[in-house]
Protein backbone atom coordinates (compact mmCIF):
# COMPACT_ATOMS: atom_id res chain seq x y z
CA UNK A 1 0.00 0.00 0.00
CA UNK A 2 2.86 2.52 1.24
CA UNK A 3 4.56 1.99 -2.26
CA UNK A 4 0.98 3.64 -4.21
CA UNK A 5 1.46 6.65 -1.69
CA UNK A 6 3.30 9.05 -4.58
CA UNK A 7 0.04 8.07 -6.98
CA UNK A 8 -2.11 8.54 -4.07
CA UNK A 9 -0.19 12.26 -3.42
CA UNK A 10 -0.50 13.00 -7.60
CA UNK A 11 -4.12 12.26 -7.87
CA UNK A 12 -4.56 14.53 -4.91
CA UNK A 13 -2.67 16.98 -6.87
CA UNK A 14 -4.90 16.72 -10.01
CA UNK A 15 -8.05 16.99 -7.72
CA UNK A 16 -6.75 20.47 -6.35
CA UNK A 17 -7.11 21.57 -10.21
CA UNK A 18 -10.50 22.86 -10.56
CA UNK A 19 -10.64 23.84 -7.18
CA UNK A 20 -7.34 26.11 -7.94
CA UNK A 21 -8.74 27.60 -10.97
CA UNK A 22 -12.40 28.26 -9.64
CA UNK A 23 -10.34 30.32 -7.13
CA UNK A 24 -8.19 32.12 -9.47
CA UNK A 25 -11.01 32.81 -12.15
CA UNK A 26 -13.31 34.17 -8.43
CA UNK A 27 -10.01 36.56 -7.68
CA UNK A 28 -9.90 34.33 -4.49
CA UNK A 29 -5.98 35.12 -4.68
CA UNK A 30 -4.74 34.22 -1.30
CA UNK A 31 -6.90 30.92 -1.15
CA UNK A 32 -5.42 30.25 -4.34
CA UNK A 33 -2.09 30.49 -3.39
CA UNK A 34 -2.64 28.30 -0.40
CA UNK A 35 -3.56 25.86 -2.74
CA UNK A 36 -0.86 26.68 -5.12
CA UNK A 37 1.99 26.32 -2.62
CA UNK A 38 0.04 23.19 -1.55
CA UNK A 39 0.27 21.45 -4.96
CA UNK A 40 3.97 22.40 -5.80
CA UNK A 41 5.61 20.83 -2.24
CA UNK A 42 3.02 17.96 -2.86
CA UNK A 43 4.85 17.34 -6.52
CA UNK A 44 8.13 17.44 -4.53
CA UNK A 45 7.07 15.02 -1.84
CA UNK A 46 5.54 12.46 -4.86
CA UNK A 47 8.49 12.83 -6.45
CA UNK A 48 10.97 12.71 -3.17
CA UNK A 49 9.24 9.26 -2.25
CA UNK A 50 8.77 7.66 -5.34
CA UNK A 51 12.56 7.85 -6.07
CA UNK A 52 13.53 7.55 -2.36
CA UNK A 53 11.46 4.16 -1.51
CA UNK A 54 12.18 2.83 -5.37
CA UNK A 55 8.46 3.09 -5.11
CA UNK A 56 8.45 4.29 -9.04
CA UNK A 57 5.12 3.04 -10.96
CA UNK A 58 4.13 3.51 -14.63
CA UNK A 59 1.33 5.35 -13.56
CA UNK A 60 2.85 7.48 -11.47
CA UNK A 61 5.55 8.23 -14.36
CA UNK A 62 2.46 9.15 -16.09
CA UNK A 63 0.17 11.15 -14.11
CA UNK A 64 2.93 12.92 -12.40
CA UNK A 65 3.45 15.21 -15.62
CA UNK A 66 -0.02 15.39 -16.22
CA UNK A 67 -0.77 16.72 -13.03
CA UNK A 68 1.90 19.37 -13.46
CA UNK A 69 0.66 19.99 -16.68
CA UNK A 70 -3.11 20.25 -15.69
CA UNK A 71 -2.14 22.68 -13.15
CA UNK A 72 0.05 25.08 -15.07
CA UNK A 73 -2.44 25.41 -17.42
CA UNK A 74 -5.93 25.95 -15.50
CA UNK A 75 -3.68 28.11 -13.38
CA UNK A 76 -2.53 30.22 -16.37
CA UNK A 77 -6.01 30.34 -18.09
CA UNK A 78 -7.47 31.43 -15.06
CA UNK A 79 -5.02 34.13 -14.44
CA UNK A 80 -5.82 35.09 -18.09
CA UNK A 81 -9.80 35.23 -17.70
CA UNK A 82 -8.87 37.40 -13.96
CA UNK A 83 -6.69 39.92 -16.19
CA UNK A 84 -3.85 38.73 -14.47
CA UNK A 85 -2.18 37.85 -16.87
CA UNK A 86 -1.96 38.76 -20.53
CA UNK A 87 -4.21 36.47 -22.77
CA UNK A 88 -1.22 35.56 -25.27
CA UNK A 89 0.54 33.84 -21.76
CA UNK A 90 -2.09 30.94 -21.47
CA UNK A 91 -2.04 30.43 -24.93
CA UNK A 92 1.84 29.96 -24.93
CA UNK A 93 1.74 27.94 -22.62
CA UNK A 94 -0.76 25.69 -23.65
CA UNK A 95 0.46 25.89 -27.33
CA UNK A 96 3.99 24.60 -25.91
CA UNK A 97 2.74 21.52 -24.26
CA UNK A 98 0.14 20.59 -27.00
CA UNK A 99 2.88 20.65 -29.83
CA UNK A 100 5.09 18.48 -27.56
CA UNK A 101 1.66 15.92 -26.92
CA UNK A 102 1.11 15.82 -30.70
CA UNK A 103 5.00 15.67 -31.66
CA UNK A 104 5.35 12.56 -29.44
CA UNK A 105 1.52 11.23 -30.45
CA UNK A 106 3.18 11.81 -33.90
CA UNK A 107 6.36 10.01 -33.06
CA UNK A 108 5.14 7.01 -31.30
CA UNK A 109 2.53 6.26 -34.10
CA UNK A 110 4.93 6.93 -37.39
CA UNK A 111 8.56 5.81 -35.60
CA UNK A 112 8.43 3.95 -32.66
CA UNK A 113 8.37 4.33 -28.74
CA UNK A 114 8.83 7.40 -27.31
CA UNK A 115 10.57 7.75 -23.94
CA UNK A 116 8.12 10.56 -22.22
CA UNK A 117 11.05 11.27 -19.70
CA UNK A 118 10.92 15.28 -19.16
CA UNK A 119 14.16 17.37 -19.64
CA UNK A 120 16.41 19.36 -17.41
CA UNK A 121 14.98 22.20 -18.89
CA UNK A 122 11.59 21.09 -19.24
CA UNK A 123 11.72 20.36 -15.36
CA UNK A 124 13.53 23.78 -15.09
CA UNK A 125 10.61 25.90 -17.01
CA UNK A 126 8.02 24.13 -14.94
CA UNK A 127 9.35 25.23 -11.79
CA UNK A 128 9.87 28.33 -13.07
CA UNK A 129 6.41 28.86 -14.27
CA UNK A 130 5.34 27.91 -10.81
CA UNK A 131 7.47 30.57 -9.33
CA UNK A 132 5.66 33.17 -11.56
CA UNK A 133 2.34 31.70 -10.72
CA UNK A 134 3.17 32.15 -6.99
CA UNK A 135 4.70 35.09 -7.53
CA UNK A 136 2.00 36.83 -9.74
CA UNK A 137 -0.42 35.42 -6.85
CA UNK A 138 1.25 37.19 -4.20
CA UNK A 139 0.85 40.36 -5.59
CA UNK A 140 -2.54 40.08 -6.73
CA UNK A 141 -3.48 38.96 -3.28
CA UNK A 142 -2.06 42.22 -1.61
CA UNK A 143 0.87 40.36 0.28
CA UNK A 144 3.06 41.79 -0.97
CA UNK A 145 3.91 44.94 -3.85
CA UNK A 146 5.69 42.92 -6.58
CA UNK A 147 7.58 45.77 -8.25
CA UNK A 148 6.64 46.34 -12.00
CA UNK A 149 10.42 45.53 -13.43
CA UNK A 150 10.67 42.39 -11.10
CA UNK A 151 7.19 40.90 -12.82
CA UNK A 152 7.96 41.88 -16.21
CA UNK A 153 11.16 40.13 -16.50
CA UNK A 154 9.72 37.35 -14.06
CA UNK A 155 7.19 37.20 -17.23
CA UNK A 156 9.67 37.47 -20.02
CA UNK A 157 11.95 34.76 -18.42
CA UNK A 158 9.07 32.68 -18.57
CA UNK A 159 8.36 33.30 -22.18
CA UNK A 160 12.03 32.40 -22.78
CA UNK A 161 12.06 29.34 -21.29
CA UNK A 162 8.63 28.23 -22.56
CA UNK A 163 9.87 29.52 -25.99
CA UNK A 164 13.07 27.42 -25.46
CA UNK A 165 12.39 24.27 -23.96
CA UNK A 166 9.28 23.94 -26.49
CA UNK A 167 12.00 23.97 -29.12
CA UNK A 168 14.12 21.75 -27.75
CA UNK A 169 11.92 18.98 -27.81
CA UNK A 170 11.16 19.64 -31.20
CA UNK A 171 14.65 19.74 -32.69
CA UNK A 172 15.78 16.70 -30.31
CA UNK A 173 12.94 14.48 -31.13
CA UNK A 174 12.77 15.61 -34.85
CA UNK A 175 16.55 14.73 -34.94
CA UNK A 176 15.72 11.28 -33.50
CA UNK A 177 12.89 10.61 -35.79
CA UNK A 178 15.23 11.55 -38.93
CA UNK A 179 17.83 9.30 -37.58
CA UNK A 180 15.95 6.22 -37.50
CA UNK A 181 14.44 6.93 -40.78
CA UNK A 182 17.50 7.37 -42.63
CA UNK A 183 19.79 3.97 -40.68
CA UNK A 184 21.40 2.12 -43.14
Amino acid sequence: MLRQLPNLITAGRIALVVPLAWLIARQDYRTALVVLVIAAVSDAVDGFLAKRFGWQTWIGGMLDPIADKLMLMASFVALGIAGGVPPWLPALVIGRDLVIVLGAFGYHRLIGRFDAAPTRLSKLTTLVQIAFLVLELIGLAGLARIPEPVRDAALWIVVLLTVTSGLDYVLTWGRRAWQSRHRP
